[in-house]
């Protein structure tokens, strides 16, 4: 099983009141599973992300990893699990302005201690993938929006996780790159990776193998 989550619970306090962003979740997926959790805004959806991200700790529950418990680990494990074992993708891109595209796709790798040649020919291969080759030297802002996702996606693969966590990667795109970012997240759970997705739009869920609703920080039928 690739996640397990445990009658997770997470609670923050605001203003002298206990917020319950998630009350009591459970959830497995599988190997090569391709998910999509589906919530309005405030439903609990990316507060779960952040756990299922290792972002994030739950105030009470567990959370397995690849069978691993990952609720006991140092700062240091949990940020070798994101660079290692994790893809994500944001709403909002996260690209460095100041960088090339290639050398935002490389900087996982940087992380990783990869010599230079390697991490230019992964970084190439990945940008090759999302067909943005040709856009290696170009930096974020002489890229379209969709053009920025496929970078950030080609970021999330260069190191070659299992697991992808996309936040909305439609949410800042339109019709068409939003369309072919889901392709290109199509294709990845083809090559068996295991894809979770999170989103506000339920023709964007419908993509994926299986979808779940959250609504209120609690898992709905």
């Amino acid at each position: 099983m690739a996640i397990r989550a445990e009658n997770l619970h997470k609670h923050y306090k605001t203003g002298g009141q206990i917020v319950k962003a998630l009350d009591g979740v459970s959830l497995d997926i599988a190997d090569g599973e391709y998910v999509t959790i589906i919530g309005s805004s405030g439903s609990g959806k990316s507060t779960l992300m952040n756990i299922l991200g290792c972002l994030d700790t739950p105030t009470s529950g567990k959370y397995f990893l690849d069978g691993e418990d990952v609720a006991g680990l140092s700062d240091r494990a949990l940020s070798e699990i994101r660079s290692r074992r994790i893809g994500f993708v944001f709403q909002s891109f996260n690209l460095i302005p100041s960088l090339t595209a290639l050398e935002n796709v490389e900087l996982p790798l940087l992380y990783r201690k990869i010599p230079k040649n390697k991490r230019s020919e992964i970084a190439l291969n990945a940008l090759d993938s999302v067909k943005l080759s040709d856009r290696a030297l170009h930096r974020p802002s002489e890229l379209s929006g969709g053009q920025q996702q496929r970078v950030a996606i080609a970021r999330a693969i260069a190191a070659d996780p299992q697991i992808i966590l996309a936040d909305e990667p439609c949410g800042n795109l339109d019709s068409r790159s939003g369309a072919e970012v889901l392709e290109i997240l199509d294709n990845l759970s083809k090559k068996g990776k295991t894809i979770v997705m999170i989103t506000h739009n339920e023709e964007t869920a419908r993509k994926a193998q299986r979808l779940v609703r959250i609504s209120d920080g609690r898992l709905v039928p």
